[in-house]
């Protein structure tokens, strides 16, 4: 087992799924956007991914950077940067995967969910696929409380953007994208749900 948190740290089970079926490759340019302090990067950082991250945080990227520093020393430190993903400084179609777990339910309203995702899609590669993990109000919608707009305040205390089955359809539409699986949501406990969205760009 220590082996195994060694070699994978404390990846998302949803995007060990992906590795699985072989959709991220060694050699491809992966971008976290939103990636704290790596803790989905562990194993891509062993096995020679292009690993780039941001994070408005300095403590998280001044960590994530550290850790690669100890996975994979030829990475240059510049690949980590302090940066909101809507204001990245990373080129148009940069990356073959972009990575966003756990962040854009941050948005406070609207306007900033729609910046940081646009921000997350400008900059992944035509054909290149965007993994997602967001929360929602799927499978929990009379358990959610509004607040304004799409924040809601959730069973388990936490305020959230919440986005639902509907909207991220819509999203994929408008982007441009193709569904490469169904939605996928977990509810925890009645305290939370968060849904996994897996979108290939359109080439």
């Amino acid at each position: 087992m220590s082996d195994l948190k060694a070699q994978f740290g404390e990846i998302d089970i949803y995007l060990f799924d992906q590795l699985l079926r072989g959709r991220l490759v060694p050699g491809m340019r992966i971008l976290d956007a939103g990636c704290g302090s790596g803790r989905n990067l562990v194993y891509l950082l062993r096995a020679g991914y292009q690993v780039f991250g941001v994070d408005p945080d300095p403590g998280a990227i001044q960590a994530v950077q550290q850790l690669a520093s100890k996975l994979a020393p030829d990475l240059p430190s510049a690949n980590f940067r302090v940066e909101a993903i809507e204001r990245s400084s990373l080129p148009d179609a940069f990356a073959d995967v972009v990575l966003s777990s756990a962040v854009l339910h941050f948005a406070r309203d609207d306007e900033q969910f729609t910046a940081m995702l646009r921000g997350t899609w400008r900059v992944l590669r035509p054909g290149g696929l965007l993994f997602c993990r967001l929360a929602s109000s799927i499978g929990m919608e009379q358990a959610v409380t509004p607040i304004a707009g799409r924040r809601h305040r959730l069973p388990d205390g936490s305020e959230r953007y919440l986005v639902d089955e509907p909207l991220l359809m819509r999203l994929t539409r408008e982007l441009g994208g193709e569904l490469l699986d169904p939605l996928k949501t977990t509810v925890v406990q009645s305290q939370r749900c968060m849904t996994t969205w897996v979108v290939r760009k359109a080439a």
